[in-house]
């Protein structure tokens, strides 16, 4: 009789179990369910026919695993005469988040070609919010301010009046389900989306605007080592930049300690890069600069806590902590770095990871401060 008891309360516990799972996972399948890409655009460009696409990031996990989906926009702007988007002053416009570290590459690029007065800027919000009074739609993504004062630094959409960056997609495609994103390269003339994904944009701004940017010298995308970007950029996109989601979003151990580390090797190798040669790719400040650095800084600041990368500080390692100093004192990359929007996005937009919202005090690092990075030959901007 004994026995059975145990037996019986045994298998209630594994009940009570089961149950409690399944709660734990509901707010993360309500709010961030995967849903069917049904872009027609999307579809016909890349001769698709259909596939499940998450609304957001945090519900791109696969058997435990962080894979990000690919960006949905891909036209070009050129300098071509059949061009359908040719480079005009006052054309474009580039919708970002300073706490997306993708949209940050782009808003990097802006400033360092000298083309923030020829292509307009509007920040969102840094906390995602519901994105549709329906109940039944529970998706949580960018949104804008109701005025100039809600949150400094992010602006009210001044070309549609969209309060999400949701009602943007759907301005370009009703049809469109996938993930709402930024960057946002946005085309005033056609009122339509021209490419949402950052390794592109950041292409054009370097290349196609050369006659209208300020600084059309600066290239970063020198011809004589693209190569050595490619290759950089080949380890430390899927081992860094995307490495650090790969450990924040992991919901199964194994995954987890696999992310972390790739990421912390990956870090090891560029400490010792960084030791021989003042950037990533040589002597000379490239884009696989301005891809290191939008994590490099959000690091300490977010990722040590919020996504369990605390096995090593950036500040713990004397290169790679020099050089981010190094970069963010470039003339106009500090302004891209607005850490309130960072950490209030970060701490406050991912439930299933923090779920009070609760803002880290710490640690607050001075990266306007001295670095030694001077030791070595450059070749400046």
């Amino acid at each position: 009789m004994v026995g059975a008891a145990i037996t019986r309360v045994g298998a209630i516990v594994r009940l009570g179990q089961e149950q409690w799972q399944r709660e734990q996972q509901q707010p993360l399948l309500k709010s961030f369910g995967v849903h069917i890409w049904r872009s027609s655009r999307t579809l016909h460009k890349f001769g698709l026919s259909s596939r499940s696409m998450a609304k957001s990031a945090i519900a791109e996990v696969e058997n435990g695993e962080f894979k990000r989906s690919p960006s949905s926009y891909r036209s070009f702007i050129s300098r071509s005469a059949d061009a359908e988007f040719p480079p005009e002053a006052g054309r474009y416009h580039l919708y970002i988040s300073y706490a997306c570290p993708w949209a940050s590459r782009c808003y990097m690029f802006l400033k360092l070609k000298g083309l923030d007065h020829a292509i307009g800027l509007t920040a969102t919000k840094s906390m995602w919010v519901k994105t549709k009074e329906d109940p039944t739609d529970e998706h949580y993504g960018w949104g804008f301010p109701a005025d100039d004062e809600e949150e400094p630094g992010a602006k009210p959409d001044p070309l549609n009046g969209a309060k999400f960056v949701r009602d943007l997609y759907d301005i370009a495609d009703p049809t469109f389900s996938g993930k709402y994103t930024v960057p946002i390269l946005w085309d005033k003339k056609k009122k339509t989306i021209v490419n949402n994904e950052s390794s592109e944009i950041t292409k054009m701004l370097n290349d196609e605007f050369n006659d209208i940017a300020k600084h059309p010298e600066v290239t970063l995308f020198p011809e004589h080592l693209k190569s050595k970007i490619d290759e950089v950029n080949s380890w430390t996109y899927n081992s860094i930049n995307n490495g650090v989601y790969r450990c924040g979003f992991a919901t199964q151990q194994g995954p987890y300690d696999k992310a972390a580390n790739e990421l912390f090797e990956a870090l090891d190798k560029c400490e010792d890069i960084l030791s021989k040669q003042r950037y990533i790719a040589g002597n000379e400040f490239t884009e696989a600069d301005v891809r290191l650095f939008v994590t490099l800084i959000r690091f300490d600041e977010v990722y040590v806590v919020h996504f369990k990368t605390n096995r090593k500080c950036i500040r713990e390692y004397p290169n790679l902590f020099n050089y981010t100093k190094d970069v963010y004192q470039i003339p106009g990359v500090a302004e891209t770095v607005v850490m309130p929007h960072i950490k209030g996005h970060y701490y406050r937009s991912h439930p299933t990871i923090n779920k009070y919202k609760i803002i880290s005090v710490g640690p607050n690092i001075d990266y306007s401060a001295p670095h030694d990075r001077d030791r070595f030959h450059i070749s400046s901007l």
